[in-house]
């Protein structure tokens, strides 16, 4: 599986990079997820994509743009209704995405462009959403989860958080 060095992903995210490493830090803290990384053409929109999934079931979409990345998410029936019901705790932003968004036969499909701290934790409020935490033994620090290279399997993951750092 093909991955991409975190200091690339860095310099390429610029100011979004707080934002990248606070997100990635929560879903590989207390998320055993896989994460797909794919490149396409580079003269393609959405060539740099991170897909966060496990057993065939996406969690999240990430899409790596020059100075910002695009979160995506989809929201089934019961994750909407949840929603629904913790509605009034989420900004202005991401409650008007919802409502515009169109639900499909599979859900509503919410994306975010992420430039900065200013929606990470509602974000990382619908992951929650989306599925519970499911890493049974849980790493020492948080922080180092976000800098992590990208595209690394869960066990992957697993070792490099165990190692303490030692291979960052």
């Amino acid at each position: 599986m093909p991955t991409k060095p975190y200091s690339e992903v860095k310099v390429m995210l610029g100011n979004a990079a707080s934002a990248w490493e606070k997100l990635m830090s929560h879903i590989r803290y207390y998320y055993e997820m896989d994460e797909i990384w794919q490149e396409g053409k580079p003269t393609h929109k959405h060539r740099n994509i991170l897909y966060i999934k496990r057993s065939g079931k996406a969690l999240i979409a990430l899409g790596l743009r020059e100075g910002y990345f695009a979160a995506s998410i989809v929201l089934g029936k019961a994750e909407r209704d949840k929603f629904d019901l913790q509605r009034e705790t989420f900004s202005d932003p991401v409650t008007k995405e919802y409502d515009e968004t169109e639900i499909l036969h599979d859900g509503a499909w919410l994306s975010f462009d992420v430039y900065d701290d200013s929606i990470v934790d509602d974000f990382i409020r619908l992951v929650e959403i989306k599925r519970k935490p499911n890493r049974k033994v849980l790493p020492g620090n948080i922080e180092m989860c976000g800098v992590l290279d990208i595209g690394l399997s869960h066990s992957e993951i697993t070792e490099k958080l165990f190692s303490n750092g030692e291979s960052l």
